[in-house]
């Protein structure tokens, strides 16, 4: 993947994610979303196809996957104004049932090009567990001082902008994410040097010190994507 398909990708995934909040959808609902629009241009040129189409559409795919479906006409109207925020917003006509048409179509392209392989399982459920495990580690008031979940939460959903959702499996996706936000907010797991076992087989029995730095290379890579996309 090129630079330059790296950053459309990035600020499309940050579209979806703008949008997706407007629309109320979850987490799972928006991983969701960009892993079907990382899968698509996996096995697709991105100058063949509109990213942003494909982002709209793979938002109303992720919705009604993970069961919290959103209405078709919201998702075209809420990611026509994110879109073009200087525009006014889309009046029922022309305009807006060519766009209603354009995207249910492309929902059932998107499903025959992944082959109906859609369903995703994420790391939020396994970190959600991980979590609860370390702060039983933590003394309570430590805890409560280091924003260790919050961060990893942010994280992770950051991680979406890139294809390490592709790649990463999620037990060591959610691993990785606490291990980043204990350097980050310069935490060590209590006793953790002094224990047999680390801390991150506790939790994955498959993972070690290679698997997470790599991840978090990636991540960093990530944020350096962020940036240009920023300046550019």
């Amino acid at each position: 993947m090129t630079d330059t398909e790296t950053k459309v990708h990035f600020r499309v995934v940050r579209f979806m994610q703008e949008a997706g909040l407007k629309l109320h959808m979850k987490s799972v609902p928006l991983a969701t979303a960009a892993v079907i629009y990382h899968k698509f241009f996996r096995g697709n040129a991105l100058t063949d196809y509109d990213p942003y189409l494909i982002g709209t559409t793979a938002l109303y795919l992720g919705s009604k996957i993970e069961e919290e479906a959103v209405k078709l006409r919201d998702v075209v109207n809420i990611c026509h104004r994110t879109l073009h925020k200087s525009k006014p917003p889309l009046e029922i006509g022309e305009t807006f049932w060519n766009l209603r048409e354009t995207v249910a179509s492309c929902e059932l392209f998107i499903l025959r090009a992944l082959r109906f392989k859609v369903v995703v399982v994420h790391p939020h459920k396994f970190l959600l567990h991980y979590l609860k495990f370390l702060q039983d580690w933590f003394d309570p008031v430590e805890w409560e001082r280091l924003p260790i979940a919050k961060t990893s939460w942010s994280l992770l959903r950051d991680s979406y902008h890139g294809i390490i959702c592709l790649n990463t499996k999620p037990q060591h996706m959610a691993v990785a994410v606490i291990y980043f936000a204990l350097l980050c907010h310069g935490a060590e797991v209590p006793c953790h040097k002094e224990a047999d076992t680390k801390w991150w087989k506790v939790f994955c029995d498959d993972i070690n010190i290679n698997i997470i730095e790599t991840i978090i290379s990636e991540l960093m890579n990530m944020y350096d994507t962020e940036i240009y996309v920023q300046t550019s």
